[in-house]
Formats: C-alpha cells, sequence, structure tokens
C-alpha cells in the first residue's frame, strides 16, 4: 500500500472514529438521559486517558490502532450499558435508590471483569504471536480496557453516586 492510500485509510478510520463516537454518544443520552451524559463525560475521559497513554509510548496512531480505540469505546459503552440495565432490575425490586444502585453496580462487576479479562488475553496472544499493525491494535486493545475499568469504575461511578445520593428519594432514577 502506498503513502497516499496509507494516509486516506487512516483519515477514513478517524472519520468512523468520529461518526460511530458521536452516534454512541447521542443513542447513550436518549437512552439514559442523566446516566447517559455521565456516561459520555467517561468515555470522552477515557478517550483522553487511552491517548494520553498512547502518547506516554510514543505510539504512532494507524489504522490497526483506531480500530482498538473504536472497540475500546465499545467495550465502555457495553460496561456502562449493562450496569445501568443491572441497575433497572434492581429497582423492581429494591425501593431505595442507594442500595439498588450499589447493587446494580456489583452483580454488574463480574460479567464486565469476564468480558474484559477475556479481551485482554486475546490481546495479549495477539500482541505476541502478531507483527506490526497486529501489535498496534493489541497495545491500543490492552491499554483500552484499563483505562476502561478506571473510567467505568471510578468516575462513572464517582459521578452517578453523587447523582444517585442528591436524589435518592427520587421515583424514577433511571
Amino acid at each position: 500500500v502506498g503513502p497516499d492510500l496509507g494516509q486516506d485509510s487512516i483519515k477514513a478510520g478517524f472519520i468512523a472514529l468520529v461518526v460511530g463516537f458521536l452516534l454512541v454518544i447521542m443513542f447513550i443520552f436518549f437512552k439514559y438521559r442523566i446516566f447517559g451524559f455521565i456516561t459520555n463525560i467517561a468515555l470522552v475521559i477515557n478517550l483522553f486517558l487511552l491517548v494520553g497513554v498512547l502518547t506516554l509510548f510514543e505510539a504512532t496512531l494507524t489504522l490497526p490502532g483506531i480500530a482498538g480505540i473504536i472497540l475500546t469505546v465499545g467495550m465502555a459503552v457495553d460496561a456502562n450499558v449493562l450496569i445501568f440495565e443491572r441497575i433497572k432490575e434492581e429497582l423492581k425490586d429494591e425501593k431505595n435508590n442507594i442500595l439498588a444502585f450499589d447493587s446494580g453496580y456489583i452483580k454488574s462487576r463480574t460479567a464486565i471483569i469476564d468480558a474484559n479479562i477475556t479481551t485482554l488475553l486475546a490481546a495479549i496472544i495477539l500482541f505476541f504471536m502478531g507483527s506490526g499493525p497486529i501489535k498496534g491494535f493489541s497495545v491500543t486493545l490492552g491499554i483500552g480496557i484499563f483505562t476502561t475499568l478506571f473510567s467505568v469504575y471510578f468516575i462513572a461511578r464517582l459521578f452517578t453516586s453523587l447523582y444517585v445520593s442528591k436524589n435518592r428519594n427520587k421515583e424514577n432514577l433511571i
């Protein structure tokens, strides 16, 4: 692939990342309202963390790296959707919003950790078995898994817990 075609592919991949990210942000916001807004803040912070760590490693952004970032965004959204749907289920049985919130995070943790560890193992295998572009994808994906878990369990949970504790008596929390 010539340099012009490679640059076009990277440009198209970046456009796909931006368009996909914007569509995800809109969907999450309309589906979960304030919780979606909190998720969107955590997603943006997740992307900044990921790009920051990649910058520390002096990584060059390639098409496989962009694909790793796109997959990271998908996994972050998946984790938040699992948590919020679990909180909805807990709110049906539990009248205390704070207990339902905490229980939703605790009960969804197993599925989220399982999915992320499985993906991390795949990224490790790709790193050791793959060559150039595959290694770039696996590094981006591996770092993205850690930034995703950090943003979901520290940033998003902090903001959602502040919202829930402030609105603990609200009827339709989510």
